[in-house]
Formats: C-alpha cells, structure tokens, sequence
C-alpha cells in the first residue's frame, strides 16, 4: 500500500491511477469513521453534562454545549463531502477540477481528500464569493 512520501514522489503519468485511487478510497472511508466517532462523541459529551444547579457553571455548560453543536454541525456537514469524493472515486472523476478538469495535486488531495476543485479555481471562486459578499453589505 502506498504511503503519503510515496504518493507525493510518484511520477505525473502515474497520477489516480488505481493504486492512488485505493489509497484516496482508503483515507476518505478512515476519515469518515473518524468524523462519525467524533460527532458521537461530542453527544455523548453534551449529555453527560448534567444539571448544575451554580448560574455561573450553567452559563459554562451552555456556552461549551454551544460550541460544540457547532462542531458537530461543521464535522456533519463533511460527510456528504466524503461520500461524493468517494462517489467521484468510483466514476474516475477524482482528482481531477470539476471546473478545468485539471488534475487538483496529490499534495492538495493529501491535506484536502475532499477536494472538487484546482487551488487556482478555488481562490477564484473565493474571491467571486468575498466580492459578492461586500457588494451584499
């Protein structure tokens, strides 16, 4: 099985090819599982936080429940990412910009497996976003 050095050497005519596919299949099912445990534990956490009857440990309770709902959300939310980078995996779409169909970069895909877009797409969209979004204000 290869391992991250290895990938980050191969040669450019060996980029998604069915090894690399396997390796990228492998991290995005890991990466899952783990997301999966850390929601469940965040759960579990809230709940263990019983009633106290202190207003000040109260506020702490809530602020920290607070914050990690919001975790919860933002980790529930990378899911449907994962299965559709695992989807793009299967039809041979992985790896490759959505926009361009420029390979995105095993050093990219590393640090991002979920990625669909080229950095050079995903800064421009960024900016069409910030620039929208000033223009809303």
């Amino acid at each position: 099985m290869l391992d991250e050095q290895s990938l980050l050497q191969a040669p450019e005519e060996d980029y998604m090819n069915a090894e690399q596919l396997a390796f990228f299949d492998d991290l995005l099912l890991r990466t899952k599982r783990e997301t999966q445990e850390e929601i469940e534990r965040l759960r579990q956490d809230m709940d263990m936080s019983g009633q106290v009857s202190d207003v000040t440990d109260r506020a702490t309770l809530e602020e920290e429940a607070q914050i990690a709902i919001r975790i919860a959300d933002r980790k529930r939310q990378l899911i449907p990412k994962i299965d559709a980078a695992r989807r793009r995996i299967q039809t041979g779409d992985y790896g490759y910009c959505l926009e361009t169909g420029e390979p995105i970069g095993i050093a990219r895909l590393l640090i991002r497996p979920t990625a669909e877009y080229c950095t050079d797409v995903k800064q421009l969209n960024e900016k069409r976003e910030l620039n929208y979004d000033h223009k809303q204000r």
